[in-house]
């Protein structure tokens, strides 16, 4: 890592670039062959079929939409009226048919589409199930006979507050048959979270578990929903049906008039049931991000335009191929997007095993995730800058007893991860022979829209790279003119891509106010990033979390990744604070490596550490050593709730997300 700083003018709007990486890892023929070939085999050829995506989109969707199956076919590929997209208008499919029927049609029933692991260990032995093709269309079809037995009917919403089950798969797949969107609820959540988006949605039925394991301990989901459709009643709204898997059997209280068993309800049902045809611009689901105030927002997500750029984009970001023995698994839990998009929808429709496991990462230990790759040979792993972290602070040794030679393609989502967390997740995990491919996307774009191709894009640690076909991003100013190389700015999407949003349920000024306001015509990513000399980008944070210094404004990640390069570093999260003589000063909140003690001769070498990277600008005002961030129940660092903690003040904004209050009471009570 070197660093050239740049000497801006204080009244520049641009946001100060100060990382520079040289470490270029190239993708090798034997990386190539090991995924069974290349979808997109160089940079050149990336070029010219990106190139493509961009001047022709409906010629180009259109080839890819070729490879699904659909009942009626499209009048025209786009229609764009911004903001708002339209994609295979007048087609009608249904995208359960494409990710389970037409395998179990064409002959592959008996091949395996989930292989599940519970958390508990009874006797050292994990509770394992593998579903195929054939058992996962019976269970979907008896499930949506059930929802149908129940008066669901197509345009209901459905909602889903359950653990990582194979049920939750199971659900999701049979509302899209019967052309229900389904609104799946982190399992985590508390009952207020479920009151907010019941009512939002007017959904009437819920399916849930009795309770959900995570390390050791029951999760009562039950008692939530109960509490919750208490609530809702209060104000006035109705749930008319409590479907419950058992899972825990925990003690759980039963009302006979609204209460129903998932298992004696299905086991009463036909294992057929026809798919709805769907237009393709019908809503598949709606899933709610948190704001940082105000309620959470329904994104609205459509059939034909995800199903076709979900399962694209993973075929060829993960180069997944049919047959080839691969096993695909991803971390996140289905109740966030990486689950909706990398778990069920982009994985079953290309015929590769995914995997789904129900707990924590380190329960019963620290190697849970390492055995798990062991035993079931996973090919493809998935997960998130957090947990990669979490894995350097607990050891080097745990990965290392453990046979990971099947690994042959790594992935990294939900946030920017340092440089230096990258670097460890290639040699430890991958031994320097996986290619890593660093995901950018949100809730709202459906799937990946920057990421390097495996085989394609030369990977630099820290950037996630190139954009994903079809997808024209760029980092502009304010008044939407793009930015000249190593300046930071707002990112920004040009054109329409099928899996994007189709606005915030409910709220059409809030969905035009949040994503196409700021910049005219285009869509606002939210984040603030950079492109380099190479055309990479680089996301430097949220546009929230650029701190401006004396005039300078700067990205808090590259900031924290100078932090993350210090040995004694595990994670950092950077956050303004008031400052008397600079207006802002840069507050670092610091977890420390096992090895490493805590002192305030540490904080001045941490200082002189950031200096040294990227010049005196950026060194720390304050930095407060601490065991735990606070972080969603998705692993993404809460800054905004970390700005309160540095400014000193008390903070009431939406802490629904909050994974561990503890963690944020313990700071709060951390002087410098």
């Amino acid at each position: 890592m070197s660093i050239t700083p740049p000497t801006p003018s204080p009244a520049s709007a641009s946001v100060v670039s100060l990382l520079k990486e040289d470490r270029v890892f190239a993708p090798t023929a034997a990386q190539a062959a090991s995924l069974g070939g290349a979808y997109c085999g160089s940079l050149d050829e990336y070029r010219v079929q990106h190139a493509r995506s961009l001047a022709d989109p409906a010629g180009f969707w259109a080839e890819v939409a070729a490879d699904f199956e659909w009942f009626t076919p499209w009048t025209s590929v786009v229609e764009w009226n911004c903001p708002d997209a339209k994609w295979f208008v007048g087609a009608t499919t249904n995208i359960c048919h494409n990710a389970v029927d037409r395998h179990v049609l064409d002959g592959h029933g008996h091949e395996v589409a989930i292989i599940w692991e519970g958390e508990p260990m009874p006797n050292g032995v994990p509770e394992v199930r593998h579903i195929s093709y054939g058992e996962l269309l019976e269970d979907v079809s008896r499930c949506a006979n059930a929802l149908k037995s129940l008066g669901v009917v197509k345009g209901d919403v459905v909602t889903l507050y359950m653990g990582m089950v194979p049920e939750l798969a199971v659900a999701m797949l049979a509302c899209a048959r019967i052309g229900a969107a389904h609104s799946v609820i982190f399992g985590g959540f508390p009952a207020p979270a479920i009151v907010d988006r019941m009512l939002d949605a007017a959904s009437r039925v819920i399916i849930t578990c009795d309770g959900a394991w995570r390390r050791g301990s029951v999760v009562a989901l039950k008692q939530n929903v109960d509490h919750a459709i208490e609530l809702l009643a209060a104000a006035g709204h109705t749930v008319s049906h409590s479907v419950v898997l058992r899972r825990t059997d925990n003690d759980i209280t039963w009302n006979p008039a609204r209460d129903v068993c998932w298992k004696e309800l299905n086991a009463t049902m036909s294992s057929e049931c026809e798919c709805e045809a769907m237009d393709s611009e019908d809503l598949l689901f709606l899933l709610y991000t948190s704001g940082s105030t105000g309620k959470p927002k329904g994104i609205r997500h459509s059939v034909g335009g995800y199903m076709v750029y979900t399962a694209f984009s993973a075929q060829q970001t993960f180069n997944l191929r049919a047959s080839c023995g691969q096993v695909f698994w991803c971390t996140a839990d289905i109740g966030w997007v990486t689950g909706h998009s990398y778990i069920v929808y982009g994985i079953l429709p290309n015929r590769v095993p995914t995997l789904m496991y129900e707990g924590a990462p380190n329960f019963p230990g620290d190697d849970r995730f390492w055995e798990i790759i062991a035993r079931h040979r996973v090919t493809h792993l998935y997960t998130a800058p957090t947990a990669i972290r979490a894995f350097m602070k607990w050891g080097d040794e745990h990965p290392a007893k453990h046979d990971l030679s099947t690994l042959k393609l790594l992935g990294s989502v939900g946030e920017p991860i340092n440089p230096e967390a990258w670097m460890w997740y290639r040699e430890h995990i991958g031994h320097d022979a996986c290619p890593i491919v660093d995901t950018f996307w949100q809730t709202e774009t459906g799937g990946h829209v920057i990421t390097p191709l495996p085989c394609a894009t030369p990977t630099v640690p820290g950037s996630c790279t190139l954009p994903f076909f079809g997808i024209d991003a760029a980092v502009v100013d304010e008044h939407g003119n793009e930015l000249p190389a190593n300046t930071g700015g707002l990112l920004v999407i040009r054109k329409p891509w099928p899996a994007m949003l189709r606005g915030i349920h409910g709220d059409r000024a809030r969905f035009i106010d949040t994503y196409w306001s700021r910049v005219e015509g285009m869509y606002l990513a939210g984040d603030g990033a950079r492109r380099d000399d190479r055309g990479y980008f680089w996301i430097m944070g949220r546009i929230d979390d650029v701190i401006n210094v004396s005039g300078h404004r700067l990205g808090t990640m590259e900031v924290e990744s100078a932090l993350v390069s210090h040995p004694a570093v595990v994670e950092a999260a950077v956050v303004g604070m008031p400052h008397d003589i600079k207006g802002t000063g840069i507050a670092a909140f610091v977890s420390l490596a096992p090895t490493a003690i805590a002192s305030d001769a540490l904080k001045a070498a941490l200082r002189e550490h950031v200096a040294g990277v990227l010049g005196p600008i950026a060194k720390p005002d304050m930095i407060r050593f601490t065991q735990s961030l606070p972080k969603t129940r998705s692993g993404k660092i809460m800054r905004r709730l970390l700005r309160d903690v540095a400014a000193g003040r008390d903070s009431n904004q939406d802490t629904t997300t909050l994974e561990d209050f503890a963690v944020l009471a313990a700071l709060r009570g951390n002087d410098e």
